[in-house]
């Protein structure tokens, strides 16, 4: 049997990772609350000691969990904290998944002009985020990355763009193809005209199972290999060629509605706080990790075909 991996949240990418690492021959346990899957085991990542037990003898532990969106500020601390403290305790190599809000908006002038271009995130952009969920991100790799240049543990974190692809929890996620599926119209965040990159789960994957088992990996953030821009009506229109539907129409949600549903809606209260992420042009540079690796980003064709398709065929 391969080295024992750790993989910390059971959604779409914790599942996606757990099954590359079983397809290559490692053994895999997958911590969730509820336990869910083959290899499931149900247990509290803020759960110090819990983590301590689960870790010991692992060679790399993935943390893909993802706390309630609007209870980030206050869950992800904690859980962080105990995962690192498993990483070091166990000697395993520690893998997070991120994503790019610890940056912040792009300022130019004392006014946010978002990344477009000429002008994309990179890994080395400073995480100079001002909302508190991007505060907590960047202080999660910062706390993790101060422990590895003091010799205590080996880390390595993968930061995404938005998700595209099956199951996605995204701002093009599920309940937009959904609706793409049947012909119907949807309303998007933002502007629906602006360039803005997406990360495809599958590579999403693929690349943390890399961080993990590559030494040229750790001590370093990376951007996961993705394709070229598009905007939000691009990407739907791609979906709803592909579903063999037509155009469908593609509305803006206004920010002073936005603001009304999150009256009544934490989720909705809290994407106040990224609605410059699709505002404004949003553009991340992937070319470090495909230099670095030799991976290259699922060919966009492939991952509209696969997002579209209904999972019951």
């Amino acid at each position: 049997m391969g080295e024992l991996s750790l993989v910390i949240g059971a959604g779409v990418i914790g599942s996606e990772v757990a099954g590359m690492l079983a397809k290559r021959g490692d053994r895999v346990s997958v911590v969730s609350r509820r336990g869910s899957g083959p290899a499931g085991v149900a247990a509290d990542a803020a759960d110090a000691g819990a983590m301590a037990r689960l870790a010991e003898g692992a060679s790399v532990i993935y943390n893909c969990v993802n706390p309630p969106y609007h209870r980030w500020p206050a869950d992800w601390p904690p859980i962080a904290a105990s995962v690192l403290a498993a990483a070091e305790r166990s000697g395993a190599v520690l893998v997070t998944l991120s994503n790019l809000y610890g940056y912040g908006p792009a300022v130019s002038g004392g006014a946010v002009s978002g990344y477009d271009e000429a002008h994309p995130m990179t890994e080395a952009t400073a995480l100079a985020a001002t909302g508190r969920k991007g505060r907590v991100r960047a202080r999660v790799w910062q706390d993790a990355l101060a422990a590895h240049q003091a010799g205590r543990v080996r880390v390595a974190e993968v930061r995404a763009a938005d998700f595209v692809g099956p199951g996605a929890q995204s701002a093009l996620g599920e309940r937009v193809v959904r609706r793409v599926r049947l012909g119907k119209g949807v309303s998007v965040l933002g502007r629906a005209d602006r360039p803005h990159t997406w990360s495809f789960t599958g590579d999403v994957a693929g690349m943390l199972v890399t961080a993990g088992s590559d030494p040229r990996a750790w001590g370093r953030a990376w951007h996961v290999p993705s394709n070229e821009p598009r905007s939000q009506r691009q990407v739907i229109d791609d979906l709803a060629r592909a579903a063999g539907v037509g155009q469908v129409r593609v509305g803006e949600i206004p920010s002073a509605v936005l603001r009304g549903m999150g009256l009544l809606s934490p989720l909705m209260r809290e994407l106040r706080e990224t609605e410059y992420q699709f505002r404004d042009d949003f553009v991340m540079d992937s070319t470090a990790a495909q230099a670095a690796f030799g991976l290259k980003p699922t060919p966009w064709e492939e991952i509209i075909a696969e997002t579209v398709r209904p999972a019951s065929r």
